[in-house]
């Protein structure tokens, strides 16, 4: 198995692998000569220089790297060329097997107005707005107009934020439709965009689904993705708090009928906004395994990347809707290379220290380790921390617990701001739309204490610390004893070390 990914992502695939009894063949820029999934893969093989569009987002390295590798198949895990028909349909073509759903639901999904069109066809709600792109401004005026305002532009081609603007009015949408079209063109090379109704105080629901050959598609219950920062998820959770049965069977069933409208087979997820009254609207899909995956499978035992083998394998799903059975609560926050208190800004350096957290119920998803080199050239995003419990409020405790634990020197992240997240009111009574952090960061940011201000340097400075201690024995003074016995001791997150 050829995994055409990196980072957490990509050693999360080749351990499915290893359970799976399969060899895993790892790709890797000349950047991340040193990363994990490199030296975890039974192969490896450099694919071009650190720039995406010349290693990651190439279809020709991708496949030359599995030809050289002799490799039977593909998983293209999340992003770079996962939700891409063409890449799909070349590596069928090279007669490998695509881990993922056939290239012409991918496509389908991917193109978001055919999308709309073959949802409502299906009856699946969608927010109300066009089920074509809008080319220019009077168009867009008469559309505006008939929705009404506030709209949201979006790419047609593409997700994740690019190419998406909300015009509050008729006086902004001349320059929000040339901005979006711009970012849509830069992103996607497509510079499309199409409208819906802004619906301000959602929620972002999305719906864990599974198909096999034969047809047979279940869900795996629903997870809450409210909680973005410029359309981009920061943490996730599943269930989703407060939703009734009988929303989560209607909710689920609307999610298996959209994947069967597609003819889908394997992991999917399909997204939906609920509007405060609990109407909810279909979004988009997913066509691939998602970031937020874990927190599915905390709850529901369910290995979905293994699943993903088991169907491109031609199996079926050893499971039907009935045996599916949610236990406990899980919370997934999202670690990232990022300045909270320079504007969220993105950070680059050298991982000088690393630790991750462990314990009852807590599950870490990394792509780094000591002496790897944090870039520009790629998403920021570090690991995955998740805290499983009985309760919600188990699970936000034990999330927190390993935030508290974790320790990332080298590089600026947003440990600090996630904890301070964490003990928001909002957050906790579990009260939040996809406009929460949109009003709050800025407030989350200010009330940050002085030990959550520190956390960060200070846990990078007693990791360095510490691993010098072990290393170093000093000759006088009151560290000698502790260092040379192996007792110094440590606790990043708080703004105390002890020696005995």
């Amino acid at each position: 198995m050829l995994i055409a990914n990196r980072g957490e992502i990509a050693v999360r695939v080749i351990r499915a692998c290893h359970a799976a009894g399969l060899e895993a063949v790892a790709v890797f820029s000349e950047a991340d000569h040193r990363s994990p999934h490199v030296w975890l893969a039974d192969r490896a093989i450099e694919i071009g220089p650190a720039v995406a569009a010349d290693s990651y987002l190439s279809p020709q390295r991708i496949l030359d790297a599995a030809d050289r590798s002799a490799a039977d198949a593909v998983h293209p895990g999340y992003g770079f060329l996962a939700e891409n028909a063409a890449f799909a349909e070349a590596v069928e073509a090279a007669g490998l097997t695509w881990v993922g759903p056939p290239p012409k639901s991918i496509r389908i999904m991917g193109e978001k107005t055919s999308a709309r069109r073959l949802m409502t066809a299906a009856e699946v709600p969608v927010i109300p707005g066009t089920l074509e792109p809008v080319d220019d401004l009077s168009a867009a005026s008469a559309e505006a107009k008939r929705i009404g305002y506030p709209v949201l532009l979006k790419a047609a081609a593409g997700g994740g934020g690019k190419g998406m603007r909300v015009v509050d009015r008729e006086a902004d949408l001349d320059g929000a439709l040339a901005a979006a079209s711009r970012e849509a063109a830069s992103a996607f090379g497509d510079a499309h965009v199409y409208m819906e109704k802004y619906l301000p105080e959602a929620r972002h629901i999305e719906i864990q689904v599974l198909a096999d050959v034969t047809g047979h598609t279940i869900h795996l219950g629903e997870r809450e993705c409210s909680l973005q920062r410029r359309h981009q998820k920061v943490l996730e959770e599943a269930p989703a708090p407060g939703l009734s049965e009988e929303q989560r069977e209607q909710i689920g069933r609307v999610a298996v009928a959209a994947a069967q409208a597609v003819d889908y087979v394997g992991a999917g997820t399909v997204e939906f906004l609920m509007a405060p009254t609990g109407e909810f609207y279909f979004l988009e899909m997913n066509t691939r395994i998602q970031v937020e995956h874990p927190v599915t499978e905390m709850v529901t035992g369910v290995d979905l990347v293994g699943l993903q083998l088991e169907i491109a394998a031609g199996g079926e799903l050893p499971l039907n809707q009935a045996e599916v059975e949610l236990r406990g609560h899980a919370i997934e926050c999202r670690i990232a290379a990022e300045d909270a208190m320079g504007g969220f800004l993105p950070a680059t350096g050298t991982v000088t220290s690393y630790r991750e957290p462990g314990g009852p119920g807590v599950r870490f998803d990394s792509g780094i380790e000591t002496g790897v080199e944090i870039t520009p050239h790629y998403d920021p995003l570090l690991a995955k921390c998740v805290g499983w419990g009985r309760t919600r409020a188990e699970a936000l405790n034990r999330v927190d617990r390993a935030l508290a634990a974790t320790a990332i020197g080298g590089v600026t992240t947003n440990l600090g701001f996630l904890r301070a997240l964490l003990a928001e009111p909002m957050v906790i009574e579990g009260q939040v739309t996809t406009r929460t952090l949109e009003t709050r960061a800025q407030a989350i940011v200010a009330r940050m204490t002085d030990a959550a201000k520190l956390e960060e340097p200070l846990a990078a400075a007693l990791a360095a610390w510490h691993q010098d201690a072990l290393t170093t024995v000093p000759t006088t003074g009151p560290a000698s004893t502790a260092a040379s016995d192996g007792r110094a001791r440590w606790r990043a997150g708080r703004s105390w070390v002890w020696y005995r």
